[in-house]
């Protein structure tokens, strides 16, 4: 039973080298690259930076100036008292011109891995994306359950005074998608 088994894993080893050197794999591999790069007008965005930018604090508006309530990220990344996130942003938007925005879990990513790319290029944030030692543990498919919280898609809905990020949240779902299924690839430059 045991060289039926060592023999099935070779086997199965052997075929996965042989798709990995085929000509379509090397497509599949540039086909997820540019799906990772048609995402970042996104991930560069105002929405995204404003809790994935440099510091130790949350970001407001289109030009990313410190949030106004001296919020800091604290040890869970809920906020430290006596300001948490949950003071003002509840799990859903307020209504109104600029009201406090919300969604479920609404956090910056916590300390131990704050997931900060605010000025990364393309290459280092793929980097940074699916590494698990900085990603909090995540695999290709975890990021793309990520990419579907509430919290991440609150970028299509952030309340009246916000805009949108620049994408449609279909066309990003699906270029996520894209790139994770052929293992999440990043740029070689």
């Amino acid at each position: 039973m045991k060289r039926v088994f060592t023999a099935l894993i070779a086997s199965y080893a052997a075929i996965l080298y042989a798709v990995a050197q085929s000509p379509g794999a090397d497509s599949s591999r540039t086909a997820g690259v540019a799906a990772f790069q048609a995402i970042m007008p996104v991930l560069h965005h105002p929405r995204c930076l404003v809790c994935h930018s440099a510091g130790d604090y949350p970001r407001q508006g289109n030009d990313l100036h410190q949030h106004i309530m001296d919020v800091r990220r604290g040890p869970t990344g809920e906020g430290s008292a006596p300001v948490h996130c949950s003071t003002c942003h509840q799990d859903h938007n307020l209504v109104g011109m600029h009201m406090p925005p919300g969604a479920p879990d609404w956090q910056l990513p916590p300390p131990d891995n704050p997931m900060i790319w605010e000025g990364l290029s393309v290459r280092q944030l793929c980097e940074l994306l699916t590494d698990p030692k900085r990603n909090g543990g995540r695999d290709a498919k975890a990021i793309e359950a990520h990419m579907h919280t509430p919290l991440v898609l609150w970028g299509w809905h952030p309340g009246e005074g916000r805009e949108a990020v620049p994408m449609s949240e279909h066309t990003f779902l699906t270029k996520v998608h894209l790139w994770t299924s052929v293992g999440a690839p990043c740029s070689r430059d």
